[in-house]
């Protein structure tokens, strides 16, 4: 299908043309927004799926510049509300088959917050909506034959000290938005483990693998500490990132390398250079709790019990 994982390259992305893939977070300068347009670029009719309507349409009118012929779609989802994730994948099932669902939103060291559903919003963001929403999908993600679903971690799972087990709606001390952040990532690759277990024992025709950007210049950073990517402090910290990153576009070479490349299921890919920051993709390694079997399948149980959904 493609070149050897350890050779990458976007230009290795196979004809997309028939295939449908749901990408979340697709924000204007963005992973999601870079994904998605190197996927319509090859034919894909891409499902641009975010919360807020005019962000998507800007989006949408920026790979249609580089792309007029894309086939795109547009879907509001805010994977901090439950219920938004619930009427968003009743409103995908208009879509038929899902060949590919790209679990890329998320935000990243935000002020303590309680979601609609009492859960922290970290977590609910970057793990329990995608959780739920993946499960909602299934049948469709079924339905394509031979499915993928990339879930986008970060070198942050390593800092880590512990998976999230906890009750996720009920106190557990001081917040410290750093580990928790870290700790969601870490839930991302234990989701991506147990998936991909589950759906091989259930005979599912499911792969689920991982992927991180490395040191990306995007807005995460910024809109989760400020709230803004743009005004005072938050142009600062955003400009420095960007300033010291590999750019947004290469920051998508691994979601786009877990999504079309020949890999068996679990896999993980990030950047090939140093310390995984920079450089084109290659399959990498992750930390010791990433490779818990019980502990992911501890978060699993506790996810459906969140969420209030059973699958595979």
């Amino acid at each position: 299908m493609t070149a050897p994982a350890t050779t990458w390259d976007v230009s290795d992305i196979p004809d997309q043309s028939g295939r449908t893939v749901l990408v979340t977070g697709p924000t204007l300068g963005g992973l999601g927004h870079h994904t998605a347009l190197e996927l319509a670029r090859r034919g894909a009719r891409v499902v641009l799926a975010g919360r807020t309507e005019a962000k998507l349409d800007q989006t949408a009118a920026a790979v249609r510049t580089d792309v007029p012929d894309a086939e795109l779609e547009t879907l509001r989802l805010d994977l901090a509300d439950l219920g938004s994730v619930r009427r968003a994948a009743a409103t995908a099932a208009r879509l038929g088959p899902v060949d590919v669902l790209v679990n890329n939103a998320g935000v990243m060291g935000t002020p303590f917050r309680r979601t609609p559903d009492g859960l922290e919003l970290q977590m609910a963001t970057n793990h329990f909506g995608p959780f739920l929403l993946t499960g909602l999908l299934l049948p469709q993600l079924v339905a394509a034959g031979d499915a993928r679903v990339v879930t986008v971690s970060s070198l942050m799972h390593t800092a880590a000290r512990r998976p999230p087990l906890e009750n996720p709606r009920l106190p557990s001390g001081r917040y410290s938005r750093w580990a928790v952040y870290s700790r969601s990532k870490l839930a991302n690759l234990l989701f991506t483990s147990e998936l991909d277990r589950r759906c091989r024992a259930a005979g599912l025709p499911i792969t689920a693998v991982a992927a991180h950007p490395g040191f990306a210049g995007t807005h995460l950073a910024a809109n989760g500490q400020y709230g803004r990517s743009a005004g005072g402090v938050a142009s600062v910290l955003d400009a420095t990132i960007r300033a010291v990153s590999q750019s947004a576009a290469a920051g998508a070479w691994p979601p786009l390398m877990a999504a079309t490349a020949d890999l068996p299921g679990d896999s993980y890919c990030g950047p090939g250079g140093f310390r995984q920051l920079s450089g084109r993709p290659r399959t990498v390694g992750r930390s010791r709790l990433a490779r818990d079997r019980a502990a992911a399948r501890r978060l699993w149980e506790l996810s459906e019990q969140t969420v209030g959904l059973q699958y595979p």
